[in-house]
């Protein structure tokens, strides 16, 4: 869910919850909080399941490998940082990247540091469900989106096209695109990650054509084929004015950030946090448990570390 935004983008940022749907819980942050001399750590979870696929195993972990009660709050993208910044959490597991956030909490207050990169690069983008792209092949360069917009009309799109996107708290910059492009099309939000999912598998299972906001990594891709529609490339910068912004999304190495305390002082579980490093295809294959499969987090946690403890045992050294 999740770009590198400026300061005025970030008020209408995600959620994420970002990537979809979920109220701001940050000022009923968990008092297991920089709880001075107890083990316990409090971490930040985003909506999108991505993000809870991360904090299931880091949960799992610490508490049956390193004896932490661990506790999770769920917080929208960018308030998360005002909320790790003053350790009513501990760390976020998956930033998508928000650089005034970065200046001014890591190199400026000093309140929290970078945790190390998550082993995932993320990337936002449009997309068609690969079925229309195999009998329309030009769909997929934007400038050819506006020929179209008839066969990707919906009810909620007042005439013109549709372009899905998920929750209005995502960081997108998708009605700017429309606009710059000059694309006869209207962003019509689905609310949320899951409901929006919902109407993806439903335009999929009905063979109809759709245009979508959506994300890599994210485990949908391997149940409906979607392929990517080619924006005006992105070169860096040609973000930073919300308002003019013309160009693709970037592809954004996904990093961890801990409260500067809790680095220092954190012992066993800081330097988990700081190792926990894994790949697409992991993240993936938890997710899908749980968004699919409906196991719970724990579950999910639980099945993936039996089978992958090659993977996490380093992670405890």
């Amino acid at each position: 869910m999740r770009v590198r935004v400026t300061t005025t983008a970030a008020v209408g940022a995600l959620l994420l919850l970002t990537g979809c749907g979920a109220a701001d819980m940050t000022r009923q942050a968990s008092p297991f909080a920089n709880a001075q001399g107890a083990k316990t750590v409090t971490l930040s979870v985003q909506s999108w399941v991505g993000a809870q696929a991360n904090v299931a195993v880091a949960q799992y972990l610490l508490e049956h490998e390193l004896g932490y009660r661990v506790d999770t709050v769920q917080v929208d993208e960018v308030p998360a940082w005002d909320a790790l910044s003053q350790g009513r959490v501990d760390a976020i597991m998956e930033d998508w990247g928000h650089p005034d956030q970065e200046q001014r909490y890591v190199e400026d207050k000093k309140t929290i540091v970078n945790g190390g990169g998550l082993g995932v690069t993320g990337h936002i983008g449009w997309y068609v469900p690969t079925y229309f792209a195999k009998q329309h092949p030009d769909v997929t360069d934007w400038k050819n989106l506006n020929r179209y917009a008839d066969r990707l009309r919906t009810p909620e799109s007042g005439g013109k096209g549709q372009l899905l996107d998920g929750s209005p708290s995502y960081v997108t910059h998708d009605k700017a695109l429309v606009k710059n492009l000059d694309l006869d099309y209207q962003v019509v939000f689905a609310g949320s990650e899951a409901a929006q999912i919902t109407q993806i598998k439903q335009f999929a299972k009905e063979r109809k054509p759709f245009l979508t906001y959506w994300y890599a990594p994210q485990w949908l891709f391997g149940k409906v084929p979607m392929t990517e529609v080619k924006l005006p490339a992105y070169q860096e910068g040609c973000d930073a004015d919300p308002e003019k912004v013309a160009c693709a999304y970037p592809h954004t190495p996904l990093q961890k950030y801990l409260n500067a305390d809790f680095a220092q002082d954190g012992g066993k579980a800081a330097a988990f946090l700081k190792k926990f490093r894994w790949t697409t295809e992991d993240q993936n294959e938890v997710s899908l448990m749980i968004a699919e499969q409906k196991l719970t987090p724990e579950e999910a946690a639980r099945k993936w570390a039996d089978s992958h403890e090659s993977t996490w045992r380093p992670w405890l050294s």
